[in-house]
């Protein structure tokens, strides 16, 4: 695939006072989020109705970008000192390129890691290590056929995924030509006033070595379980103390099993297995926060299986993330008084994982997120596309990516690991009893 860049700028936002506000102040969540752009793609065929060429389209959508920058200023931003970000006008680095060759001939190789990564303004999932990298990036890429990809690196200091799809909701209400406004923008500080920043965070705060720093080469695939596969799995989750797991939990604990057997099949040693998940507070809280509270409002639910045996029972994995998600932290006085504790608690993990003593998995769901509706005047996505590890990227640590698929309460799973325990997965019949590679692209719609 041949993609050539056109053009390359710093799209700034609409309002020229956003100089005059104080600087944004992050939370304590935010100081402890990991520092890296999470991507996502969306592709749009070219509506066969619209006169909107694709040069048209981008000066469109570029001008819709500096309206919602604007709102969302903080994106626009950059980071100072890991506590507040400041110089709103600094922009966002928006990139055109051409694409040689048919949307439909790219989106038929569902498995070309490397290729989607090329859609992108940065590479994904590595640790930053420039404290002065821009809060977001933006990259459209027009395909010789006029469908285009629009890709989206969001650094994960102010973005999780729900901040990332109420900006998107926003950017494209403002390029189909509403006002995009959301109510009470007063509320874009609320993160810090629950959780507020600590000024010298104590050297155990950093868990980098648990996210990253894992050198072994790496190897995504994408998988989808229908709506068959997984009211089986529901199924065979229950137990005595599982008796109504919900479709997620079931998911989550029967990929995580598999991870585990994965891991197993190439250290050839029973150890601990860690499953990190992030948990959105913002319904949690009291008062409750709007979805369109931007900031790293969630929680860590983390999940600890010590093996006794070679048999690894699913419900009692299911139990086990029941009980994590459950007791996540939400409450603001808990987190800050039990902050030393929980920091105390992630480096020992860290330690854990980095000494090889414990295998550690994260799972993220974008199923309540991106919802496939940002439509930007062309019409919704054809596909909304999570890019993930690729060859050059040995930092990250196995990793589970959830979210939706076309097909009716079908579910779509992207997965890193190593390639040994790839290899493993590929030819583990019990998982591919539920699930196998498949295209989630429908390209009859392209």
């Amino acid at each position: 695939m041949e993609v050539h860049i056109t053009s390359k700028q710093l799209v700034k936002p609409s309002s020229s006072k956003l100089h005059l506000l104080e600087p944004f102040k992050l939370s304590l969540l935010d100081q402890l989020a990991p520092r890296k752009y999470t991507p996502g793609v969306f592709f749009y065929a070219k509506p066969s109705d619209s006169d909107i060429d694709s040069s048209q389209f981008s000066e469109q959508l570029k001008q819709s970008l500096s309206k919602a920058l604007a709102q969302f200023y903080p994106a626009s931003g950059r980071l100072k000192k890991n506590l507040f970000i400041t110089d709103f006008d600094e922009g966002v680095p928006y990139v055109e390129t051409r694409v040689k060759g048919r949307l439909s001939d790219f989106i038929g190789q569902t498995q070309n890691i490397e290729a989607m990564n090329r859609l992108l303004p940065c590479r994904p999932f590595c640790y930053i290590e420039d404290s002065t990298a821009p809060q977001l990036a933006v990259q459209l890429n027009i395909f010789d056929c006029g469908g285009i990809a629009l890709a989206l690196c969001a650094f994960h200091k102010v973005f999780d995924g729900t901040t990332v799809s109420a900006f998107m909701n926003s950017w494209a209400a403002f390029s189909r030509g509403s006002n995009g406004e959301i109510p009470n923008p007063g509320l874009l500080g609320a993160s810090s006033r629950f959780f507020p920043p600590i000024e010298s965070m104590p050297d155990n705060a950093d868990v980098k070595s648990l996210f990253f720093n894992d050198v072994r080469r790496k190897i995504t695939r994408t998988y989808v379980f229908d709506a068959n596969a997984i009211s089986t799995l529901k199924m065979k989750a229950k137990g005595k103390s599982l008796e109504h797991p919900s479709r997620v939990l079931a998911l989550s604990a029967f990929l995580w099993k598999h991870g585990i057997q994965a891991s197993r099949s190439v250290s050839a040693t029973l150890k601990p297995a860690i499953l990190c998940q992030p948990v959105n507070i913002r319904p949690r809280l009291k008062p409750q926060l709007p979805i369109y509270s931007i900031g790293n409002l969630y929680s860590m639910a983390i999940s600890m299986y010590s093996p006794v045996g070679e048999d690894i029972d699913l419900s009692e994995l299911g139990v086990l993330v029941r009980e994590a998600t459950q007791s996540a932290p939400n409450d603001p006085q808990v987190v800050l008084q039990g902050f030393k504790t929980m920091t105390d608690g992630l480096s020992h993990l860290a330690e854990m994982v980095s000494k090889g003593d414990a295998d550690f998995f994260i799972l993220s769901s974008l199923l309540n997120t991106l919802d496939a509706d940002e439509d930007f005047g062309w019409g919704k996505p054809t596909l909304i596309s999570t890019p993930a590890v690729d060859s050059r990227n040995r930092e990250l640590r196995n990793w589970f990516y959830l979210k939706k698929a076309k097909q009716h309460k079908a579910i779509e799973v992207w997965i890193t690991l190593s390639d040994k325990e790839m290899d493993f997965l590929e030819h583990d019949p019990e998982f591919l009893a539920f699930t196998s590679p498949k295209s989630c692209f429908d390209k009859s719609k392209i």
